[in-house]
């Protein structure tokens, strides 16, 4: 497994809490949107498939808000894996697993993951360059059960354009730190989906202009 590729300053801010434990701000803001929005699409009982949990705020929200699902978070990066097992252990959930090392970049872990009914991607696809994104998305395809689906949620450009002014900034100053990497065009991401044979439903508009955007393999 390789080591994920350098996130640039303030793109992933996350501060020591007690323990073991992070606290990412975003993660506060956003965690109860995202939750709602999986609540509508996904299954009552089932796998889940958390990619890049992060400190483990979200993970923690969802299995207690859909404790039909049996979720496991994955991290590449050890810290976070063990702030993840920190919120876990505090949620003291039964559905919500111990943190695995996985970098969802990288081929063939699809096929080490297979028969996920749902699989999240928060926050990821902006850090990370396109082929490691079409890579990560033909990977989940090969992971999801049939009927299952993808969700990702973040920002995204709209026919080439980023849909603010502090948008437009942020997606330069990445791409000032890192050329490789950006905001994807929502119809090119739609493409990648679609070539994993997954069927893409209409994106949802979520706070802060990004998108929840799911597919789902027929």
């Amino acid at each position: 497994m390789t080591a994920r590729r350098p996130v640039p300053p303030k793109a992933s801010v996350a501060h020591p809490g007690e323990g073991a434990k992070l606290h990412a701000p975003a993660a506060e803001r956003n965690a109860g949107p995202i939750t709602e929005a999986l609540c509508r699409i996904a299954p009552m009982t089932g796998r889940a498939l958390e990619l890049a949990s992060g400190t483990g705020q979200h993970v923690v929200a969802f299995a207690r808000a859909m404790p039909g699902l049996v979720w496991q978070p994955t991290e590449i990066d050890p810290a976070r894996r063990a702030s993840i097992d920190a919120h876990a252990a505090e949620a003291a959930l039964p559905n919500l697993h111990p943190a695995l090392p996985l970098d969802a970049t990288e081929p063939g872990w699809g096929a080490a993951h297979a028969g996920q009914d749902l699989i999240v991607l928060v926050n990821l696809l902006h850090l990370i360059s396109a082929p490691e994104a079409q890579t990560l998305i033909h990977e989940a395809g090969r992971a999801l059960a049939p009927g299952g689906c993808l969700a990702l949620y973040g920002p995204f450009l709209r026919e080439g354009r980023a849909t603010s002014e502090g948008d437009a900034r942020f997606h330069a100053s990445l791409a000032a730190q890192d050329p490789e990497i950006g905001y994807k065009d929502l119809a090119e991401v739609t493409t990648w989906l679609s070539n994993a044979a997954l069927t893409p439903q209409p994106p949802r508009a979520m706070p802060a202009n990004n998108l929840f955007v799911v597919a789902c393999r027929g």
